[in-house]
């Protein structure tokens, strides 16, 4: 859990338990694994137990949601960055029920609920047709093909926001009329980005043009995250001595601090509901 977190599309993060176990090509070199596995905590695989939070855990986003009222601005809040709420396991229906009843106590915060299983979303989660309104649900899309399997499932769920983690970025992405733009009833928001770490794969800038192209076409908000460990080598202010060629693009392994966020000259912070900064 992070007050004021580093992650740069969210104010805080909040994890109702720790661990997971890989379901996709985006699972390989998973973030969440190789930070629990750093600090000691073995919570990863079908067969690992996760890790649960004491009382006091769960009253910070009680605090935050205070702060954010007596502010009057809404904060977001990512659930859950080292886990998936909607990992259907026995042992976590007890700490999702407690997630709901939190959810709705904290009108002031809105909740972006990320996963890679979205066919488990309706039968877990228990709002039904009418969800609250301090919800965003996201899901994982990182090439064409668990697009295709992920997002007719999650246009389908009457979230206030829907959008999308395409992070790590493994390939070009053609959403086509589920980016219907701010507002409407498809996708309203586009997160991309590419791996981070030195086993990382790299990303064709092409691939990021074609999904900002898109949403600047349909109006859906895009927030480009990062280059990830992979950065065009133009960027790059000091000369590196690793350098690939990916589709006729020279790449250099910078390391994500260094490769920075810059996209054609800018940096993309969209967000995808006005009244929600």
């Amino acid at each position: 859990m992070a007050k004021d977190s580093k992650i740069e599309w969210t104010h805080h993060t909040f994890n109702p338990w720790w661990g997971c176990a890989k379901v996709s090509p985006a699972c390989q070199h998973c973030y969440a694994e190789a930070w629990a596995k750093r600090v000691g905590s073995s919570v990863w695989g079908k067969s690992a137990s996760r890790r649960f939070f004491g009382d006091a855990h769960w009253k910070e986003p009680l605090r935050w949601n205070r702060e954010a009222a007596d502010e009057q601005i809404r904060r977001r809040v990512f659930c859950a960055s080292m886990a998936d709420v909607f990992e259907r396991r026995a042992d976590l229906h007890i700490w999702r029920e407690r997630l709901w009843k939190l959810i709705e106590e904290t009108p002031a915060l809105d909740w972006l609920l990320l996963t890679k299983r979205p066919q488990n979303v309706r039968s877990l989660a228990p709002w039904g047709d009418s969800w609250p309104e301090n919800v965003w649900l996201g899901c994982t899309v990182e090439n064409q093909t668990w697009a295709e399997k992920r997002l007719p499932i999650l246009i389908q769920i009457p979230a206030r926001v829907r959008f999308l983690s395409c992070e790590p970025l493994l390939g070009p992405l053609e959403l086509g009329p589920c980016l219907a733009g701010n507002g409407s009833h498809g996708i309203q928001w586009v997160i991309a980005g590419g791996e981070s770490g030195a086993h990382s794969r790299p990303m064709n800038p092409e691939w990021v043009r074609l999904l900002r192209n898109q949403c600047l076409q349909s109006g859906t908000a895009f927030h480009f995250k990062q280059w990830g460990h992979w950065v065009p080598e133009e960027l790059l202010t000091e000369h590196q001595r690793k350098v690939i060629v990916l589709d006729g693009h020279r790449l250099a392994a910078a390391g994500k601090g260094k490769a920075g966020r810059l996209l054609d000259g800018r940096t993309w912070d969209e967000l995808p509901c006005k009244g929600h900064a």
